[in-house]
């Protein structure tokens, strides 16, 4: 199909996603169809996708996804953001029991599900992931977050360490249920890693043949041709 015949695609993603090699290879296949990248705070992504602001939505799980199709893709590790002279930096990483009674900030849009998440709640919640780091750079608190803000967040003067035994932070792909349009389609397969040419609307390639079938279908031809070449021709045969 070529891809002047699809249409634009939007996809959202919330922060600290990271869509950039899907646009690659979309750019490389699609090159005259647009994909149109935006974020969306992780809150709005899934009302984002119903409303048909954007197409399809790289999100965080747990979320509302009802009336969407979920894809999982991978599952981010948790970590706590600290001042680079903390205490906590002192070792790689860090368990639960590691944060017991240290002040933790919890801002309004926290995207981790974590039921008696360890340390000292600080009474006032920051309306932002980057308000909180701003607060863990004034020594306020520490911060528990998926890998990916800590790194989008990245501040020379703070760092992070992963919680072992803390819940992962999970990441999916959510769009509508239902039939999906043609440039959908492509896209999802994309994501799943289906080469050019292999969407799922074209018919799956015959099965190989094994080496014996290959060595009968041989024999049957050269029997076919033999027996061809033997048979008289019908004039050959009105002769006396």
């Amino acid at each position: 199909m070529a891809s002047s015949s699809l249409p634009s695609l939007t996809l959202g993603y919330v922060p600290g996603g990271t869509p950039a090699k899907w646009a690659r290879i979309w750019a490389e296949r699609h090159p005259e169809v647009p994909l149109q990248l935006c974020t969306v705070a992780a809150a709005d992504a899934a009302d984002a996708v119903r409303a048909g602001t954007v197409d399809v939505a790289l999100l965080r799980l747990p979320s509302d996804t009802s009336g969407l199709a979920v894809i999982p893709l991978y599952e981010e590790t948790t970590v706590a953001v600290v001042p680079t002279d903390h205490v906590l930096t002192a070792a790689d990483t860090l368990t639960a029991a590691d944060l017991d009674g240290e002040p933790v900030l919890r801002p309004l849009d926290d995207v981790v599900s974590w039921a008696g998440a360890p340390g000292s709640p600080v009474e006032h919640r920051p309306e932002t992931t980057p308000d909180a780091i701003e607060l863990v750079a004034a020594g306020l608190g520490a911060l528990i977050v998926p890998q990916s803000l800590a790194r989008l967040y990245h501040r020379k003067d703070l760092t992070y360490r992963p919680i072992t035994d803390a819940p992962t932070c999970p990441v999916a792909l959510a769009f509508p249920e239902g039939p999906q349009s043609t440039p959908l389609e492509e896209f999802i397969g994309i994501v799943r890693g289906r080469k050019p040419g292999s969407s799922r609307g074209q018919p799956e390639p015959a099965p190989k043949r094994t080496a014996r079938e290959k060595t009968l279908a041989k024999q049957a031809a050269r029997a076919a041709a033999g027996k061809s070449a033997r048979k008289p021709g019908r004039a050959a045969r009105g002769r006396r």
